[in-house]
């Protein structure tokens, strides 16, 4: 595995920024990032120590501005609501050149997205601000060695005691654990069964009691924790909206957030098509180039095809949500369940055109194949998005037919 990373070299096509999805703002955002990618902003990347990479990275991100568009302008933002369309312009990017640094921006948003949703003016006034400029690391606690999918089986459980909570319980994979200053964590409070007996709270990693208690390795390396609580005192004042609001609370936070993911996996996935096309037509064969291949040609075509479905209904529902003010559950697991599985087909259109060489360790193709795995699981697994659209479906009363259809 390359330990050091440059990412001053290729820059993303920027063709779809003219869809009437997007605003000039969002096309002046991409192109700041592009100069700030151009000029070295993200700095090498050492994948190998992935805890040190990720600091950096919001610390590059957060000096630059662009953590800015995580949080509210309230509290230091860029924008006076966090911009569905900004967070996705900004995680396409980021994606394309390096998936450490999607990950570092992605989870200064996501990590405190509930805060910004249902905090405390005080509390607000005291984490986003040094969100937004990288001087606290952020991360959200949901998952359970036992409740995945599934959060109404969550076993993670905080007690009113007096002025404060006592939470008792452990969270798994959890992204930035081990390196989070902050996170957002959600357990049962029992005002009902299931999911409306879970509270949210805020958790600051210096509490007596909070412990990491495993760090987790996986394919694409990035901070990931198991961490424990064992009688961790919480003020109520660190409560989240109301108790057993957490699950509401959390879900819609992920509704902010998962459109950013579909733009993650189509950073990734432009990028194969891009290393993939300058390849084929590098590629001498049968007496041609790979690119004048009918077969390389055709499934290229599909790769590009692929990735614009994919693309639209991204920012259909980023658009949906800042300008309609609409409602977006649907379209969001819509959009992250086509752009994930899409990403990972097209990364693997582009390894077989690489042939062995895009499985040599080192080369783009197996760094992209690592990368675009985790993101058909995290926020809400490819099988929930079908659920979730499933049942929206059947909910929905169909169109009346009209006379003479």
């Amino acid at each position: 595995m390359a330990a050091h990373v440059s990412h001053a070299g290729r820059a993303p096509s920027r063709e779809h920024l003219d869809w009437p999805f997007l605003a000039q703002e969002h096309r002046e955002l991409a192109h700041a990032l592009d100069a700030f990618v151009a000029a070295g902003g993200l700095g090498e990347i050492d994948h190998q120590d992935a805890d040190a990479a990720t600091r950096s990275l919001v610390g590059r991100l957060g000096g630059a501005g662009f953590l800015r568009h995580c949080v509210p302008a309230a509290h230091g933002g860029a924008s006076e609501a966090i911009d569905s369309r900004a967070l996705c312009v900004i995680r396409e990017t980021l994606a394309y050149h390096d998936g450490l640094a999607d990950f570092a921006f992605a989870m200064q948003g996501l990590g405190t997205g509930a805060v910004s949703l249902a905090a405390s003016e005080e509390l607000k006034a005291r984490i986003l601000p040094k969100i937004a400029r990288g001087e606290l690391i952020s991360a959200f606690a949901l998952t359970e060695p036992d409740a995945g999918s599934d959060v109404a089986a969550m076993a993670a459980a905080a007690r009113r005691d007096g002025d404060d909570y006592v939470l008792e319980g452990e969270k798994i994979f959890i992204s930035n654990g081990g390196i989070a200053d902050v996170y957002t964590v959600f357990a049962r409070t029992g005002e009902a069964p299931g999911t409306r007996g879970i509270s949210a709270f805020v958790v600051f990693a210096d509490t007596p009691g909070f412990t990491v208690a495993e760090r987790i390795e996986t394919i694409a390396p990035h901070p990931l924790a198991r961490i424990r609580f064992e009688g961790v005192r919480v003020p109520a004042s660190h409560l989240l909206g109301a108790p057993g609001e957490g699950f509401k609370i959390a879900m819609r936070t992920l509704d902010i957030f998962r459109p950013s993911v579909a733009a993650a996996a189509l950073g990734f996935a432009r990028r194969a098509l891009d290393e993939a096309v300058v390849h084929a037509r590098s590629r001498k064969m049968f007496g041609a180039t790979l690119a004048d291949l009918p077969t390389a040609q055709s499934t290229l075509g599909e790769m590009a095809t692929a990735i614009d479905a994919a693309s639209l209904l991204t920012l259909r529902t980023a658009w949906r949500r800042d300008v309609q003010k609409l409602p977006t559950t649907r379209e969001a697991a819509m959009a992250k369940l086509t752009a994930t599985e899409n990403a990972q087909w097209v990364i693997d259109q582009a390894l077989q055109l690489f042939g062995g060489r895009g499985v040599r360790v080192g080369e783009i193709t197996e760094r992209l194949y690592r990368e675009i795995r985790a993101l058909r699981i995290y926020e809400g697994a490819t099988e929930v998005q079908k659920l979730i659209i499933g049942r929206a479906v059947t909910a929905s009363p169909p169109s009346p037919i009209q006379n003479g259809a």
